[in-house]
Formats: structure tokens, C-alpha cells, sequence
């Protein structure tokens, strides 16, 4: 390990060097069948030959100039997201919690411009995660992620995931929006409910508040539609994405409708590297695969029998998996071992997976993954939820 580098992270010690698809290849030259994906962030699988093109053609003609111009590709990037979803407006930043910052700022600016500066409070739910700055962690409460780092940001209010009472009757008169992720992915691969999503649509409604989604983890197609709530037949004020819509390059955003985004006005909010002419390129490129024909559908039908053969493997290993949850393709397996030494079981067998809240094992495959490689992935599941009932 590198005693340069700060030691914040955890990490193993495998070293990759390269990666083809679904698949990466580390400093020894073994194959591993890649369902962590960067976190979500690999949605089409490694070196995807058309991102590879417009990265590469774009760096041999311009890295950055600055917001201080008109940007084309973001010009084009962001009509292409409006056009496919609720908004009308938006803002590229380079992360998800920079995303999840802006919708923060946006609420706050809007419920102050309507005439309403003492609505600066915004409801969030337990087990949420919105990223690692001071503000995105207050957001979402955890005293893990909190410790030794206060005082938390004030503004939040928490309430109980899935509790469209207990989050009703947290709504006061300093309350300006809701924010909240339609599949939470840190805090345990925990969806909400269709009609949870509904009942905070109508609540937003309801009182004037601002209905905020952070589909940092969730959206870009990983559920089988572009926004996962899709699924629920409503639409949010705002939205907060990143992750996926890069393929791995560093790219975030946050849309808002017309009327949520008007205060948004010149000299309200900046970023130095957000919507700059590289990630703008990779992003086109990957909006380019993505809302092709057929794609999203296809999601769908692997991710609905990648979720068959799970449920299948933990009814045979009840001993190891105790729930299968998520949606789409991002997927989580609830364990009765530790989650963390079947992680590491796991990469050993060949097949990486990432940890989550709840002693749970997320699968993020990328969306191009075949039904082959869900044959593989359940091979070496049952091989180590095999092996360690034996073990027992």
C-alpha cells in the first residue's frame, strides 16, 4: 500500500490494470466478472469502444475553456436529457454530491424567490446516502458518516424510509422540499414503494413544497427505464444524477422544471469543471447507447431474470441469503454470513461485488452484461454460498 495516499478507504489489495466490458483484468492478469461496476458507475461496461471514440476525439480538440463560453456539447447533452425525461433545465456539475448540493441550493433559492425565506428546511429519511460533503452528509444523517465532523449542517429533517405518515407529519411551516432516493443504494439496496413515491408527490403538492429525487445510484437506465421513478407514474421537481451517465468519466448533474428552476438566474450557482467539453462528449456517447432503440427494455428482461435466478439461490442457501432486494440491476442480497467476508469470498472466486448498510451485497452490473454473464455470476454465487455451508 501507498503510505502517500490518505488512508480513508478500505481497500483490498487487488490492483487492476485494465478491463474489457464486463470484465476487469488485474496486475497479474486474471479475469474477474466485474457487478460492482465502480460503484454504479460503469454503465457500459469498461473501455465501450464508442466512448473510447469520443473521449479520445474530443481531448485532441479541446479539454476546457471555461462556463465563461457557450458549450455545444452541453448544449446538446442537456436538450437530450430534457427531451427524455421531466425537465426542462439543466445544471452539470462533476459528482453526485455536488448534485444533490445544487437540488439543496435550488429548493432553498426557490420557496425564498416565492416569497416564503423561512421554508429552508427539507425532509430526508433514514438510511439515505447523498454524498460525502458536510451539507449531502447532514442531508442524510448517519452518525457514522457524521462522526467527528460536526456540528452537522442544520436543515434536515429525517424521518423513516417507506413511512408516508411519520414524513406527513414531520411537514411544517419551515419545510421546503422532500428529498429522497427511490432505491436507497449505500443504505442497504432498499426500494421504496410505488405507491410511497406517489404519496410523496401528492404530499409536495399538497403544502407547495419542492419534490427533490436523488437518482445519483438509481437512475441513467440501471432500473430498465431512465429515471427509476418511472416505475411509479409521477414526476419530481428535481433530480439529482451522476454515476452512470459518465460510463466512468466524472460527470454529474441536476434538472428541474421550468418553474423550480427560475431563481436558478446568472451569478446563483457555478461550477470551474462542471458541464466542460470531455465529459459533455462522454456523456453524449453514452446517451448514444442508452435511449437507443430497445435498450432500456432489454435492462429490463435481464435484470427480471437475474432477479428469478437470485431468488432461486437463496431459497436453496437460506442459511446464507436471507432477502433478495432492489430493482433492476441494482440489486442487493441480504446475508445471514457477513457481508464483507462474502465479498471478499466472492472476488477470490472471480466475481466482484461492493458492501452496503444492512449486511448486504449490492450486484451493479453494467447494463450491456449478456445472459451469459448472469450464468456466470450465479455459477460463482452458488460456489461460495455453497462452500461456506459447508464451512459451517
Amino acid at each position: 500500500m501507498n503510505d502517500a495516499l490518505m488512508p480513508t478507504y478500505a481497500r483490498s489489495p487487488y490492483a487492476f490494470e485494465r478491463g474489457e466490458g464486463a470484465y476487469l483484468y488485474d496486475t497479474d492478469g486474471r479475469r474477474y466478472l466485474d457487478f460492482a461496476a465502480g460503484i454504479a458507475v460503469n454503465a457500459l461496461g469498461h473501455s465501450h469502444p464508442h466512448l473510447v471514440q469520443a473521449l479520445t476525439a474530443q481531448a485532441q480538440k479541446l479539454w476546457h475553456v471555461s462556463n465563461l463560453y457557450r458549450a455545444p456539447e452541453a448544449e446538446r447533452l442537456a436538450t437530450r436529457l430534457t427531451e427524455h425525461s421531466f425537465a426542462d433545465r439543466v445544471f452539470f456539475c462533476n459528482s453526485g454530491a455536488e448534485a444533490v448540493e445544487g437540488l439543496i441550493k435550488l429548493a432553498r433559492r426557490y420557496q425564498h424567490d416565492a416569497g416564503h425565506p423561512e421554508r429552508n428546511r427539507i425532509i430526508t429519511c433514514q438510511g439515505a446516502f447523498h454524498g460525502r460533503t458536510l451539507t449531502t452528509l447532514s442531508a442524510a444523517g448517519n452518525p457514522k458518516y457524521l462522526a467527528g465532523f460536526g456540528p452537522a449542517t442544520e436543515g434536515f429533517d429525517q424521518v423513516a424510509f417507506n413511512n408516508l405518515n411519520e414524513l406527513r407529519a414531520a411537514v411544517s411551516g419551515q419545510t421546503a422540499a422532500i428529498l429522497v432516493e427511490p432505491v436507497q443504494g449505500e443504505g442497504g439496496v432498499r426500494p421504496a414503494s410505488l405507491d410511497f413515491l406517489r404519496g410523496l408527490r401528492a404530499v409536495c403538492d399538497e403544502f407547495g413544497l419542492l419534490l427533490l429525487f436523488d437518482e445519483i445510484q438509481c437512475g441513467v437506465g440501471r432500473t430498465g427505464k431512465f429515471f427509476a421513478h418511472e416505475w411509479a407514474g409521477i414526476t419530481p421537481d428535481a433530480a439529482a444524477i451522476a454515476k452512470g451517465l459518465g460510463g466512468g468519466f466524472p460527470v454529474g448533474a441536476f434538472m428541474a422544471t421550468e418553474k423550480a428552476a427560475a431563481p436558478m438566474s446568472a451569478g446563483s450557482h457555478g461550477s470551474t469543471f462542471g458541464g466542460n467539453p470531455l465529459a459533455m462528449a462522454v456523456g453524449n456517447a453514452v446517451l448514444d447507447v442508452i435511449l437507443a432503440d430497445g435498450f432500456l427494455s432489454g435492462v429490463d428482461r435481464r435484470a427480471r431474470i437475474f432477479w428469478d435466478r437470485l431468488q432461486d439461490l437463496a431459497a436453496r442457501y437460506p442459511h446464507v441469503i436471507a432477502e433478495v432486494r432492489g430493482a433492476g440491476l441494482l440489486l442487493g442480497l441480504r446475508c445471514v454470513a457477513p457481508n464483507g467476508e462474502l465479498v471478499a469470498q466472492l472476488r477470490e472466486n472471480g466475481l466482484l461485488t461492493a458492501p452496503a448498510a444492512d449486511n448486504v451485497i449490492r450486484l451493479m452490473p453494467p447494463l450491456i452484461i449478456e445472459d451469459s454473464h448472469i450464468d456466470e455470476a450465479i455459477g460463482i454465487l452458488e460456489r461460495v454460498c455453497g462452500a461456506w455451508v459447508k464451512a459451517a
